[in-house]
């Protein structure tokens, strides 16, 4: 294995440059596939999980093909790592993006809710109260599951009418029936 490049009258641009940059950029593609695809099928979502693995694996296979049959370019090795590491962070940062799923809010409040179980009830989502016992006296805890991606929102709702609320938030692998608002957008009053 070559470490360093031929001379510049020699220079293989395709082994040295090309090649590395494709396999970078296909790592990047299959690994956040696979990222995505453990996420979705952690959450439920069998059917798109095993389309998105035949594509991870058929990418996979030709960009270690391309390496192993050029196996001389320590550049195509550094863009095999590099795009895996930057394939992770890619496939996280989409999923985000994606903001799938369901997640259960949990709060505990100290003080009346009143306000809070207000907004909520009129954006549409459906609350459960408890009464509890802190270790600082009574306390109310509030869940509410929602999607994920109006997560934003039923926080913002909770720091607006409760500043200071413990809040903790949980994925739901599934749910059956519930009060879930349809089109939910711009629920957060404008200051």
């Amino acid at each position: 294995m070559d470490i360093l490049p031929q001379t510049a009258a020699g220079f293989d641009w395709f082994v040295w440059v090309i090649l590395p940059v494709l396999i970078f950029l296909a790592r990047i593609i299959d690994v956040s596939l696979g990222t995505m695809r453990i996420i979705f099928t952690s959450r439920g979502l069998r059917k798109l999980a095993p389309l998105l693995g035949f594509i991870e694996v058929f990418i996979w296979i030709i960009a270690t093909s391309q390496l192993v049959k050029h196996a001389q370019s320590v550049v195509a090795y550094l863009g095999y790592a590099a795009g895996f590491a930057a394939g992770n962070y890619v496939g996280m940062y989409l999923e985000n993006r994606l903001a799938l799923g369901t997640v259960t809010l949990r709060a505990i409040i100290r003080r009346d809710p009143a306000e809070l179980i207000e907004r909520l009830h009129d954006s549409g989502f459906g609350i459960t109260i408890v009464d509890g016992q802190g270790s600082t006296g009574e306390v109310k805890i509030i869940y509410t599951t929602i999607k994920r991606r109006d997560l934003p929102a039923v926080t913002a709702i909770f720091h607006e009418t409760l500043p200071g609320a413990f809040l903790s938030i949980e994925e739901v692998r599934s749910t059956e029936q519930g009060v879930f608002p349809v089109g939910v957008k711009n629920l957060v009053k404008k200051k």
